[in-house]
């Protein structure tokens, strides 16, 4: 075939210019060893701390140690297939999980899929499961509530709209009923919730699940599980993909709740990772970066200011004490970060105090901040009329003539206590908490036997909602206290009509 020269070099030129180079360089390494959820590289020199990496079956890896010699990786799957010799590729790439509306309802695992059976989750977008909290300047000061539901909260320890209040307690004192309860009080309140359980029992988790989808709270709750059964690496990674989640809603205007049931197990997770990558141990053998792992991590809760949307993510952690300790390491480093705690105290949950608040070591540094005006006028001296009753009450036990002012004390703080008692998932609007702690101090249920108390105030809120459906209203749309003579004529009107047992 007779080609010539001109047309030769028109087809070397077209053929240069449309040339595509599919050679990729990779940054490969070497696994020298594996086992217990850890692989230590040789060979991948530019790697950076915190970067995916992938081996040669597919499966992910997170770096976390980073030696002259070697690269500690966390496995993120199983680790059977792995073995020495295997080829380990650099990803160039963090870590990053799913976000949006589709998550809501569903249950998923530390990365961000579907493990409750109903199917894959569409998804158009993702977060780095690590990122910078809001600066200063990007802040706004909390003032708008959290309502809870639950009395001794909203009443002594009010929690506000991006503020990190930690839980705190020995084990079976109501930790994650308070957590549930809360939950299940955001409906109609224009909240997205986020419940992280960090090395739960399946069932118990699945129990929860339940609770939520019965009362209606899946419409606006997503589950991030990693069971006690999960690797520590997805225990250690539950909280940092839960709150990418929530950082979603929160920078699009919206206000998120997310609850980390519980932290000691992120610590403890954390720990088993530092020590299998050979770090050395700290304070009550505890790696020396504990305290960093939990405040980057609540760091990140925070209300936007007006210009970022005025958004507002809420941090309610957990942490688990033992023998009621609260200064130890991990009970301590929390504190320090958070904005005030929540102390159950479990003699007085094992006394039927539930919840078993105890309000001489629990606080609120937002404060006044994150009440209603309505709430803030009946509870100002509620936390004093506790304390004092609770002096009193061990004082008492050793003298029997009492004069009637110190008589008339214990009987304030016998009532006091047994209103601030609440049954298992029912949660109480704000203007009825309002109306039976109204009736408290101004002495109304003085004259109510104390085993009694808890039915008058069923009955009190059923008879508010049939004969004073506007004064409910009115305190719930103005956040204000009604007319004193209105309120009274209320409890008077019922209180005639209370039927005490024999």
């Amino acid at each position: 075939m007779d080609i010539k020269a001109e047309e030769l070099s028109a087809l070397i030129k077209k053929q240069i210019k449309y040339y595509q180079n599919d050679d990729q360089v990779h940054d490969i390494g070497t696994v020298i060893e594996t086992g217990d959820g850890i692989a230590q590289i040789y060979g991948l020199n530019q790697v950076m701390l915190g970067e995916l990496v992938e081996f040669f079956d597919g499966t992910m890896g997170l770096v976390q140690s980073l030696q002259e010699d070697r690269v500690g990786v966390v496995i993120l799957g199983s680790q059977l297939s792995i073995v020495e010799g295997d080829e380990v590729r650099r990803t160039g790439e963090i870590m990053e999980v799913p976000v949006g509306d589709e998550l809501i309802g569903r249950v998923v695992n530390s990365l961000g899929q579907p493990i409750d059976g109903r199917g894959p989750i569409k998804t158009q977008k993702t977060r780095p499961i690590e990122a910078p909290a809001p600066g200063v300047m990007d802040r706004k000061s909390i003032h708008e509530p959290l309502q809870t539901g639950i009395k001794a909260i909203d009443s002594l320890v009010p929690i506000g709209r991006g503020q990190r209040e930690l839980i705190i307690g020995d084990r079976q004192t109501g930790k994650t009923t308070v957590a549930v309860d809360t939950i299940l009080n955001q409906k109609d309140q224009d909240m997205i919730c986020i419940y992280i359980a960090i090395g739960q029992k399946d069932s118990t988790v699945r129990s929860t699940v339940e609770t939520f989808r019965h009362h209606g709270a899946s419409d606006y709750t997503i589950v991030v599980n990693a069971g006690a059964s999960a690797p520590a690496p997805m225990q250690y990674l539950a909280p940092y993909a839960g709150i990418a989640m929530g950082e979603e809603f929160m920078y699009n205007g919206k206000h998120v709740l997310v609850v980390y049931d519980d932290l000691s197990k992120q610590a403890a997770a954390y720990r088993e990772l530092s020590l299998l990558l050979k770090r050395p141990p700290g304070r009550e053998a505890y790696p020396g970066d504990v305290f960093y792992l939990h405040s980057r991590l609540l760091e990140r809760a925070a209300k936007l200011n007006d210009e970022l949307g005025g958004g507002s993510l809420t941090a309610i952690p957990f942490v688990e004490t033992q023998a009621g300790d609260i200064s130890a390491y991990i009970p301590t480093n929390v504190i320090s970060i958070t904005d005030g705690q929540i102390f159950l105290q479990s003699d007085l949950f094992y006394a039927g105090v539930r919840p078993a608040i105890n309000p001489g070591l629990s606080v609120s540094r937002v404060g006044g901040s994150a009440q209603t005006k309505a709430m803030k006028k009946v509870a100002g001296t509620l936390r004093l009329d506790l304390a004092s009753y609770r002096e009193l009450e061990s004082f008492a036990q050793f003298g029997s003539d009492l004069d009637r002012a110190t008589l008339n004390k214990l009987n304030r703080g016998e009532r006091t206590v047994e209103v601030l008692k609440q049954g298992l998932h029912q949660p109480i609007r704000m203007e009825k908490q309002v109306m039976i702690i109204y009736a408290l101090i101004h002495g109304f249920l003085d004259e109510i036997p104390v085993e009694d108390i808890t039915r008058f105030e069923t009955e009190f809120y059923n008879y508010l909602d049939g004969a004073y459906p506007e004064l409910l209203v009115q305190i719930s749309e103005t956040k204000e206290l009604a007319e004193p003579k209105k309120m009274e004529e209320a409890i008077k009107s019922f209180s005639k009509q209370f039927v005490v047992s024999a």
